[in-house]
C-alpha cells in the first residue's frame, strides 16, 4: 500500500481499501472564487475540487487538463504544484484511498460544458469552498494554497 506524508479519513478494520491514483485543481475565477464541482441531481449535493482519476499512461497534467474539461467545461493549464495527501472513503460501497496530487491551474477558456451528467460548476468564495468540499483532503490543499496566497500578499 502507498502512503503519502499526509493521509485523511478514518479506516475500517479488516477493510481493504482499493489505492487510486488522482489529481485535482485549485483554479480562481472573478472576485478570486474558486472553482468546485457540484455532484448530484438534486439536495444533499457533494462538492469537490475538479479532477479526478489518472488513466493508465496518462501523465498528472493530462489528468488534469482532461478531468477539468469533463467535470467543469474550463480549459485549465496547471501552473504549480501544492501538494500530495491520500484520502480513505467509502465510493459508493467500493472502499479506497485517494492518492491525489493537487495543482494551482491557470484558466485559458471557459466556452465548454461537462460532459458528466451529474457535475456542475459552481464557484464560491474559498471560505465557503472549505465549508462544502467532502474530503479532508481537499478542504487541505484549499487551505495551504490560501495560506500562500496570504502570505505572498504581505510582500
Amino acid at each position: 500500500m502507498a502512503h503519502f506524508a499526509l493521509q485523511f479519513g478514518k479506516t475500517e478494520h479488516q477493510v481493504r481499501y482499493t489505492e487510486r491514483f488522482n489529481v485535482h485543481g485549485i483554479c480562481t475565477g472573478n472576485g478570486g472564487k474558486l472553482a468546485l464541482v457540484r455532484i448530484g441531481k438534486a439536495h444533499p449535493f457533494r462538492y469537490d475540487l475538479p479532477g479526478g482519476g489518472i488513466e493508465s499512461g496518462e501523465s498528472d497534467a493530462d489528468a488534469l487538463i482532461r478531468e477539468f474539461e469533463e467535470e467543469t467545461g474550463l480549459t485549465v493549464w496547471p501552473i504549480r504544484a501544492l501538494g500530495r495527501a491520500g484520502q480513505f472513503w467509502n465510493n459508493e460501497g467500493a472502499p479506497l484511498n485517494s492518492l491525489a496530487s493537487f495543482f494551482e491551474v491557470e484558466m485559458t477558456a471557459n466556452d465548454g460544458r461537462p460532459t458528466e451528467p451529474d457535475h456542475e460548476l459552481v464557484w464560491v468564495t474559498p471560505e465557503d469552498a472549505l465549508r462544502k468540499v467532502r474530503h479532508d483532503s481537499h478542504a487541505w490543499a484549499i487551505l495551504s494554497w490560501m495560506r500562500e496566497q496570504w502570505r505572498n500578499a504581505g510582500r
